[in-house]
């Protein structure tokens, strides 16, 4: 995995009007990039327009996240989840990606992202989530963009309102919450803190 340093510890918030939209082609190579990527990457247009767009990712994001991303790309699936970017000085940004496969006359021609602000409670369960993966929690799975808990008897996933309640399971509630996800899968699911406390690493 390409590894952009050096780091810093300043955060870019994003400002709820603004928007980043990128296009690339099927290796990942960026073919066109708004203002606003430019703007808050801090990288020239030059320095973007046919470079891999794995130019802006940041240490701190787990490879799985990656892999799952592209997998269900190619898979011809839409894809959403949270993603900790890099500025061209170091400095880090968060975003909610969507990204989805282009397709020009029935064919898949390339990859679009838009990119918009996270919430502070998405941003804070997604940073545990991947601090966790990347210190080498083999329970914690990232499918189409939601972190998820695997235990030996099923994978669990958590919805970012409960996070926002505040929100407590026992064992048994866990079951209940997680039946009806392994019956329809939700898109604005993320893996939340919570389950760190519940369940045996």
């Amino acid at each position: 995995m390409r590894s952009n340093l050096p780091i810093t510890n300043q955060g870019y918030t994003l400002k709820d009007w603004e928007t980043i939209v990128s296009k690339t082609d099927l290796k990942g190579r960026i073919t066109y990039v708004n203002d606003d990527f430019v703007r808050i990457s801090g990288f020239s247009l030059d320095e973007l327009i046919g470079k891999p767009h794995n130019i802006v990712r940041h240490p701190d994001m787990p490879p799985a996240a990656f892999e799952d991303m592209w997998r269900t790309l190619k898979s011809g699936k839409a894809w959403t989840g949270m993603v900790k970017n890099r500025c061209r000085n170091g400095d880090y940004y968060w975003v909610e990606a969507n990204a989805a496969p282009l397709i020009e006359k029935n064919q898949v021609v390339g990859y679009t992202s838009i990119r918009g602000k996270p919430s502070s409670e998405q941003i804070s369960a997604a940073d545990e989530a991947y601090r966790a993966i990347m210190a080498g929690n083999k329970r914690l799975l990232i499918r189409e963009g939601n972190a998820v808990v695997r235990s030996p008897q099923s994978v669990f996933s958590y919805s970012i309102e409960s996070m926002k309640r505040g929100v407590r399971f026992s064992a048994r509630q866990i079951e209940a919450v997680a039946r009806p996800f392994r019956q329809c899968r939700r898109r604005r699911v993320i893996f939340i803190g919570c389950a760190a406390k519940l369940l045996p690493f």
